[in-house]
C-alpha cells in the first residue's frame, strides 16, 4: 500500500484510542493514542493556518513526547519535517535551517539562546515555537521572539484536518554523509513506510500490510505492537525510523529523560513501562547497556525486553553475544541501511544462532555494482559499492550535482548508493569493508575530516592539519587530528581540542591529537589520509 503517515496514525488511533502511544521516562508524562492525535490536531490547525503545504518545519529538541507530537502534526498539516542536530553551533544550525528553508522552528528551551544569536540571520523562518524544559512551569521564561508549545496547543481545535494528503508527502533527513555539509534526503511517505516494511515485520519476515482492513487487523492485536525505546536520538535517521515503523503498528514510543546515554537509566525505564525493545546504534550503546547488565546482574526484571535493532555501525559479536547471556530470549537484529536507504541487508542473532561479524544478508532489491556500473558476481571477490532499488529517496534537497552522485541508474532501474564498499561471498552474503571515503563515522555520527581540518587551522600554531577515523571499541572509530605546527610554534593538545569544540559540535572534535613533523600533502596537493591514518595508528600503539 502507499501511505501516506499521518492517514496512517490517524487510523491507528481509531483503532487503539485507548492503548498507549507515548511515555516519558520511569514516571513521566503519558499519551494515549486518542490524546497523541488531539494534541497533534490542536498544532497542525495552528501550522495550517500560518503556513502552507510542503513548507518546512525544523524539529529542535532532545528526544521526549513533543517531538513525536510535533512531527505528526507537521504530518497532518502537509508540512515537511526537519531534523535538526541538537549538537550543532550557530553556524552549523544557520547552515541546516536556511538550506532545509525551514519557515517553522520547534525548538527546546534549552537551546533558546543558540536561537536568538542566529534568527536574524534566517529571514525565512516566520515562526518560533518554544518547547518548555521537562523542569520548567509551561510557557515560564519563554523568549520574546517564540510562541509556548502548550500556548499553542490550547489555541487550536481538537479536530482533525478536513485536508486530503498524497502518499508523496515528503520528510527531510538531514545528514551528515561524505560530503562535507549535511545534506537533506527527500524521502515521500510511500517510500520511507514500504522500506521500512508497510506494516509488516522485518524480523519476523512479515509480507506488508495489503490494505487498510488488514492493517487494522494487526494494530489491534495487543501482542503485536511494539513498546519501543528509542535509545539513539529521534533527531537521526535510526531513531526516527525505528520509532515512525513502531507508531504506524500500533505501537508505543517511550523516551528516556536523560539527555545523553545512560544504559542503567534506559534498563530502569524499560522495567518501568515495560519495554518491548530498544533502537541503538552499534557498540557505543551495546557495550555500556552490557556493562550495566554485568554490574547488576538480577537488578531488573527484563522478561518482556526480547527486541534489539542496531543500525548505522559496526555491531560486534562478543558484545551480541555476552548481551544474550543476559538476554537470553531475545533476538538482536542488525540493520544494514543508511539514511539514503533502508535494508541493504540485514543479521538476525539469537542465543542459538552463529555470530559472525560485518556479514549481512543482502535485502530485496538490492545488488552490488564496481564503480563503473558492473553487477559483482557473488564469490568473485570484487569489491563494490552496494545498491538498492524499489522505495528509495527522491535525492538530496537541492542539490542535483550530490543526488547524481548518489542515485544512479544501472539495469534500467535507479539505485540509492550511499558508499559502503563490499564484497558478495559465494552464498550471497555481504561482507563490508565500511565507506569507500574518508567519512568517519563516530557512535553513528557521520563526521567530514575537512570540516574538522578547517577549524584546526584557524589557530595560529597550526601549519597544517589532516583529520582521520582510527579503530576505537568504544566510538568504532575516534576523529584523530594528525597536526604540523608552524615553525617555532607551540600548542597543546587540549588547547586545540578546545579551539575545535568552540567551533563546531562535540562529537566533530578530535578525541586525540598527534604531532607531526612530516608533510601531511602529496605532490599534487592533496591530502595524504592514508600516511596521515598510519601515523596517528602509530602514536597510539606507542602511547604517545
Amino acid at each position: 500500500m502507499d501511505w501516506n503517515l499521518a492517514d496512517l496514525f490517524e487510523l491507528v488511533a481509531d483503532t487503539v484510542p485507548e492503548r498507549l502511544a507515548l511515555a516519558h521516562g520511569i514516571a513521566g508524562p503519558t499519551r494515549t493514542w486518542r490524546e497523541l492525535d488531539q494534541r497533534s490536531n490542536a498544532l497542525a490547525h495552528h501550522l495550517a493556518r500560518g503556513h502552507q503545504p510542503h513548507d518546512k518545519l525544523a524539529l529542535y529538541a532532545y528526544n521526549r513526547p513533543e517531538f513525536i507530537e510535533t512531527l505528526v502534526a507537521a504530518l497532518k498539516a502537509r508540512l515537511v519535517p526537519v531534523n535538526v542536530n541538537y549538537r550543532y553551533r550557530e553556524e552549523e544550525l544557520v547552515y541546516l535551517l536556511d538550506n532545509s528553508d525551514a519557515t517553522v522552528v520547534v525548538y527546546q528551551a534549552e537551546f533558546a539562546d543558540r536561537v536568538a544569536k542566529v534568527r536574524e540571520r534566517l529571514p525565512k523562518v516566520r515562526e518560533w515555537i518554544e518547547v518548555a524544559d521537562e523542569d520548567a512551569e509551561s510557557g515560564a521564561g519563554c523568549a520574546s521572539f517564540a510562541t509556548p508549545y502548550e500556548q499553542v496547543l490550547r489555541g487550536g481545535s481538537e479536530q482533525r484536518l478536513d485536508i486530503r494528503r498524497e502518499p508523496t508527502d515528503l520528510i527531510f533527513m538531514y545528514t551528515g554523509g561524505t560530503t562535507g555539509m549535511p545534506k537533506g534526503v527527500m524521502w515521500e511517505h510511500k517510500a520511507l513506510y514500504n522500506s521500512l516494511g508497510g506494516g509488516g515485520n522485518a524480523v519476523l519476515g512479515e509480507a506488508a500490510s495489503e490494505s487498510r482492513e488488514q492493517h487494522r487487523e494487526r494494530v489491534s492485536l495487543e501482542g503485536r505492537a511494539q513498546k519501543l525505546i528509542p535509545a539513539c536520538p529521534l533527531m537521526h535517521g535510526t531513531g526516527l525510523f525505528t520509532a515512525i515503523n513502531a507508531l504506524g503498528g500500533g505501537g508505543t514510543i517511550i523516551t528516556v529523560a536523560g539527555k545523553s546515554f545512560d544504559a542503567e537509566e534506559l534498563w530502569s525505564v524499560a522495567e518501568a513501562r515495560g519495554a518491548t525493545g530498544s533502537s541503538i546504534v552499534g557498540d557505543a550503546f551495546a557495550k555500556p547497556m552490557l556493562k550495566a547488565l554485568d554490574e547488576h546482574p538480577g537488578r531488573w526484571d527484563l522478561s518482556k525486553f526480547f527486541l534489539l535493532v542496531s543500525s548505522g555501525v559496526m555491531w560486534s559479536p562478543p558484545v551480541k553475544q555476552a548481551l544474550l547471556e543476559h538476554l537470553p530470549h531475545a533476538l538482536l537484529y542488525d540493520s544494514f541501511g543508511s539514511s539514503e536507504a533502508v535494508g541493504f541487508g540485514a543479521e538476525l542473532t539469537t542465543k542459538q544462532s552463529t555470530i559472525s561479524l560485518g556479514r549481512f544478508k543482502i535485502g530485496p532489491n538490492c545488488k552490488v555494482f564496481t564503480p563503473e556500473g558492473k553487477e559483482v558476481a557473488p564469490g568473485s571477490g570484487e569489491s563494490g559499492f552496494i545498491a538498492r532499488a524499489g522505495p528509495i529517496p527522491l535525492g538530496y534537497y537541492k542539490d542535483e550535482k550530490k543526488s547524481a552522485e548518489t542515485f544512479k541508474e544501472y539495469q534500467g532501474r535507479r539505485w540509492s548508493i550511499p558508499g559502503d564498499w563490499c564484497t558478495v561471498a559465494e552464498d550471497g552474503t555481504l561482507v563490508l569493508h565500511g565507506r569507500g571515503s574518508v567519512c568517519i563515522n563516530t557512535a553513528g555520527e557521520k563526521v567530514y575530516p575537512e570540516e574538522v581540518e578547517e577549524a584546526l587551522k584557524t589557530h595560529p600554531a597550526v601549519a597544517d592539519a589532516i583529520v582521520v577515523g582510527v579503530p576505537d571499541e568504544k566510538w568504532g572509530e575516534a576523529v584523530t587530528g594528525v597536526v604540523r605546527l608552524e615553525a617555532g610554534q607551540r600548542a597543546e593538545e587540549d588547547e586545540l581540542r578546545a579551539h575545535v569544540r568552540e567551533r563546531l559540535a562535540g562529537y566533530k572534535t578530535p578525541k586525540r591529537i598527534v604531532f607531526t613533523d612530516i608533510g601531511l600533502r602529496a605532490a599534487n596537493g592533496k591530502a595524504d589520509y592514508k600516511g596521515a591514518k598510519q601515523q596517528a595508528l602509530e602514536a597510539g600503539r606507542a602511547g604517545r
